[in-house]
């Protein structure tokens, strides 16, 4: 290849390097988490142990990544749904969803969820067993629907 070849190639090889680094994409870390928040509802579960309604140390790195998830957006609605299995007595689960539904509501206040209006409701046992008196599993839980909307206001 002669010398006049060469300066082409590296011509070429240069316009098309610039042609990338000019791209759609973020060039620094800073405009990477710079990029505004989706802002779109979303929901998680916190479960709990048999028969208690301790948050624990896993439900609360949801809720913090919850809180993270909604950063940037204002929150609107929070609904929280305290929920029990279908074993002992119906106004013990009733009771225990409660203080399910409570907790996590507590514990959202603590991550920052604090201007906020909450819907806080239980459910006890109702729709923990199938048609057929199957008990459901994985009913020792709280769901949590968090309605966001655009950016935050200052």
């Amino acid at each position: 290849m002669s010398k006049a070849g060469v300066w082409v190639a590296m011509a070429a090889i240069g316009v098309a390097a610039a042609g990338c680094a000019s791209g759609p994409w973020p060039k620094s870390r800073s405009q990477i988490e710079a990029l505004p928040a989706a802002c779109e509802d979303f929901t998680v579960s916190i479960y709990f142990e048999r028969d208690s309604a301790a948050i624990t140390r896993e439900a609360r790195q949801v809720l913090r990544g919850a809180a993270d998830m909604a950063k940037g957006c204002t929150a609107r609605n929070v609904h929280v749904v305290g929920l029990a299995d279908a074993v002992g007595a119906p106004d013990a689960n009733l009771a225990l969803s409660e203080k399910r539904a409570g907790a996590v509501t507590g514990a959202l206040a603590k991550v920052g969820f604090r201007q906020v209006s909450f819907e806080v409701t239980a459910a006890g046992d109702a729709g923990a067993t199938t048609r057929d008196g199957e008990a459901r599993p994985l009913r020792r839980r709280a769901d949590v629907r968090i309605d966001l909307e655009g950016p935050a206001r200052p």
